[in-house]
């Protein structure tokens, strides 16, 4: 929970993580609406985990990474590039502004419909660059291997991530390889770096964000999560899932040659939309408020998320993006977005405002506002 209270904050419900209650049950019950409550009121509906050792929820992307990165690797590696806390560094050299990212990827399992964990290390270190304006040039490739591992899987994710960087137009130029005892690595594990370049004018950064801006969300969300649990637990659904894993950098080239008016973006992949929009809140220090009705789902993943108790806006996505623009310029680059085969389903979502800052809250379908706030524990390890 928030150790201060915002203002402002009468009439809204938490959801700290995955959703524990059902709003449409809270609003048969009027004993448990919180229009007259405070958030110090609201309990906690996830226990308290031990902070004297790595849990899994600190590779969430929520609430744990968030401590984690705070109580441990700022104070160890403090400089004003990474304070920052952008999906990349800019860097400046000789007069050359360039960004560079590092991402390891864990996935389980490692194919799966839509991708593989080949495809996935290049995309995601694309979309970081991307995220920061960013032309992708050069990527790293490292691969941590288990005895044991089929050569012949090695052989078909190395092939696959080879292709993945000839589509995106990058070149792997340099890499690593390490081995692991039986029983140590899980099969295969990828960490990857990448090098962009930042072309003169863009300055995009989550510290931007100003009252008035519009939310974009680029296309549906939950369908990187979903497809992986699925094909982790053996669950099989009406329609078919697939990752949205793809490389975003040509979609925020059509954006940004669209207009320059864009403050931020963020591709959210760990910790899902909300990890994404508070992040962007809390840097910016400003407010955010989205409408469900707007936010794209498929009739699949909801489905699937209501029957597992998961909450979509925590599910991971991994060829999708948030951006926040001035306001007069939303409907031309939203125009640019829909004219771009990965952006067909762009949506204005929310607005960014002036209260509550570092909140993050939702009007739903119901009529009734929840806070949306960051994923406490983990709903899906493993996910990237």
């Amino acid at each position: 929970m928030k150790s201060a209270k915002p203002e402002n904050t009468e009439g809204l419900t938490s959801n700290l993580g995955p959703r524990t209650s059902d709003p449409a049950s809270i609003a048969r019950d009027p004993a448990r609406q919180t229009s007259n409550s405070s958030l110090e009121q609201l309990a906690c509906p996830v226990p308290l985990p031990a902070r004297d050792k790595v849990l899994l929820g600190h590779g969430s992307g929520g609430r744990l990474s968030a401590e984690l990165l705070q109580k441990v690797f700022l104070p160890a590696f403090q400089n004003p590039t990474l304070n920052s806390l952008n999906d990349q560094a800019l860097i400046s050299v000789d007069g050359v502004r360039l960004a560079f990212t590092t991402d390891s990827f864990v996935v389980k399992p490692l194919f799966f419909p839509g991708g593989d964990i080949g495809s996935l290390a290049v995309n995601g270190t694309i979309n970081d660059l991307a995220m920061g304006g960013a032309e992708p040039m050069f990527l790293s490739a490292a691969f941590i291997l288990e005895e044991g591992l089929p050569l012949e899987t090695l052989a078909r994710v190395a092939e696959s991530l080879s292709r993945a960087a000839q589509e995106a137009g990058v070149v792997v130029v340099t890499g690593d390889t390490k081995v692991v005892e039986r029983g140590k690595g899980d099969g295969l594990f990828i960490n990857t770096s990448g090098i962009g370049r930042v072309l003169p004018g863009i300055n995009l950064s989550a510290d931007q964000a100003r009252p008035g801006d519009r939310i974009i969300l680029s296309g549906s969300i939950g369908d990187h999560g979903i497809t992986i649990l699925s094909q982790r637990e053996g669950l099989e659904f009406e329609s078919a899932i697939m990752s949205d894993c793809a490389a975003l950098h040509t979609l925020v080239a059509a954006m940004l040659e669209a207009s320059p008016a864009i403050r931020c973006m963020r591709d959210p992949t760990r910790g899902g939309l909300s990890s994404a929009l508070n992040e962007i809140a809390a840097q910016s220090r400003v407010g955010m408020e989205l409408e469900e009705a707007t936010i794209p789902i498929q009739e699949a993943v909801r489905g699937a998320c209501e029957l597992l108790g998961l909450d979509p806006l925590y599910v991971a996505n991994e060829g999708k993006l948030v951006a926040i623009v001035d306001p007069a310029h939303a409907e031309g680059i939203l125009a640019a977005m829909h004219s771009h085969p990965l952006g067909k389903q762009a949506r204005i979502i929310g607005r960014v405002t002036q209260a509550n800052a570092g909140l993050v809250t939702m009007r739903t379908s119901l009529g009734t506002t929840r806070i949306v706030d960051m994923l406490s524990g983990d709903q899906l390890p493993r996910i990237c």
